[in-house]
């Protein structure tokens, strides 16, 4: 082969790798110096060099003296018939080896400075534990931990995805995406709404339950541009765009607000508010709200308050009208416990993938529904096991001796005794009502 003919195949070669000409006759020089240490009474250590526009190569030749050092430099340029079968064949190795880690390196560099953005892929594959999601010329992994509860990818369906990291390994850069980081929403809202990507319109804030809701503030920059309605579009085009991508996920757009208070207000949207106050500290917002008003603002299973709590960063305890004028304290039922009991702290928690509702301790231990259920009948039916028991006892125990004395008295003495007894019967009847509670007969 010429040198003519040789540069041409270096130029044709690095465009088909994707690599540069500079990149190649990098490997190139290596690929030689390797293969010329395999001849035969080589020297010890060798430096090539090359010239880009003749393709000349040059052999520079090192002897090693006894403390390492490089002696002896020499001109040992072979010729093009003296490096033999075995130099050629490992200069086809090297050279194979080190274009594949060049490529590696490239696609490293390509994606190292690209996580937060959003990729466009193939579902490649499907397993337990992730899915492989082909993006071209490298493959992203999408874990399990990141997909979102009962939406299963198919193979051949195409998806977007958010990158989280991009690790550097021996086989080439790994790509984990996700596809239910809250940073995923803020770039499709990016691409469906010109206004975000122009820097007009801001998105603030973002709270996601992956499947399920998703709540996000928005600002606008420019006071002639309405953010929710940007985002929103004409007959709700834009966001329907979105909504289409998370497959049904909905969404809430809240205008943003300096004043917590009214952020606070608004991030309870659909539900109306009355009255919120914030505490001293800034983190914790009492909200009034209409009775009618009350389950809306909670939302199913609290998910509309835990929402608007991670999106305003403020802890959010709403009460209605009617708990204010009865006076439950702010917290709702957490605070209107039985003086001198003692209770666990924590929380319940809806189970992303069952749905079911899970007890989580301030220790760390969680407990499902069920369970809860079932340690709370053993208990009732140990209390109710102890409660026959002591009846049996009071069951088995003896009459008095005054009623057995008023069995044995005649009849004709019990007559005026009865009167008696009827009397004290309505006295002690007209003393119990007197004891129960005023709330008993509206209960009836």
């Amino acid at each position: 082969m010429s040198n003519l003919d040789m540069s041409e195949a270096i130029r044709m070669l690095a465009q088909e790798k994707g690599l540069s000409e500079d990149a190649l006759l990098h490997v190139l020089v290596e690929a030689m110096a390797s293969a010329y240490k395999r001849r035969p009474g080589a020297a010890d250590e060798v430096v090539v060099e090359v010239n880009p526009e003749t393709m000349d190569f040059t052999f520079i030749a090192y002897d090693l003296d006894e403390d390492g050092n490089w002696t002896n430099e020499r001109d040992d340029t072979p010729k093009r018939d003296e490096l033999g079968r075995i130099a050629a064949t490992t200069f086809r190795q090297v050279m194979s080896q080190r274009i594949r880690e060049v490529e590696r390196d490239r696609k490293f560099e390509e994606y190292a400075n690209r996580e937060g953005d959003l990729v466009t892929g193939i579902i490649q594959r499907t397993e337990a534990r992730y899915a492989l999601l082909d993006l071209g010329r490298v493959e992203a992994l999408l874990p399990q931990a990141e997909q979102v509860p009962f939406e299963r990818p198919n193979a051949g369906d195409r998806s977007k995805a958010y990158i989280v990291e991009v690790r550097k390994t021996a086989k080439g850069p790994q790509i984990v995406v996700s596809r239910t980081h809250p940073g995923l929403i803020k770039r499709l809202f990016e691409l469906e709404v010109p206004e975000i990507a122009d820097g007009i319109v801001e998105i603030k804030a973002c709270a996601r339950e992956p499947g399920h809701r998703t709540k996000i503030a928005v600002w606008s920059n420019d006071n002639n541009v309405d953010p929710v309605g940007a985002c929103v579009g004409a007959r709700g085009a834009r966001v329907r765009m979105v909504v289409n991508e998370l497959r049904g996920e909905k969404i809430d757009i809240v205008p943003f607000s300096d004043d917590l208070a009214d952020f606070v207000a608004k991030a309870l949207s659909p539900a109306k508010v009355n009255q919120v106050i914030i505490s001293e500290d800034g983190t914790q917002a009492d909200v009034i709200v209409p009775d009618h008003q009350l389950s809306l603002a909670i939302g199913r299973e609290g998910q509309n308050a835990r929402l608007s709590a991670r999106l305003t960063g403020v802890r959010i305890d709403i009460r209605s009208e009617t708990q204010v004028a009865e006076g439950v304290p702010a917290g709702g039922y957490l605070d209107a416990r039985e003086p001198g009991v003692e209770y666990a702290e924590g929380e319940w928690i809806p189970n992303a993938e069952t749905g079911e509702m899970e007890w989580h301790a301030a220790d760390g231990t969680v407990i499902s529904q069920a369970e809860w259920a079932e340690s709370s009948g053993a208990e009732a039916e140990g209390d109710a096991v102890s409660e026959s028991a002591d009846e049996s006892v009071e069951d088995d125990a003896p009459e008095s001796s005054d009623e057995s004395a008023d069995d044995d008295a005649p009849e004709s003495a019990d007559e005026p005794a009865d009167d008696d007894a009827a009397a004290a019967e309505v006295d002690s009847e007209a003393e119990s009502d007197a004891d129960e509670p005023a709330g008993s007969g509206d209960e009836d």
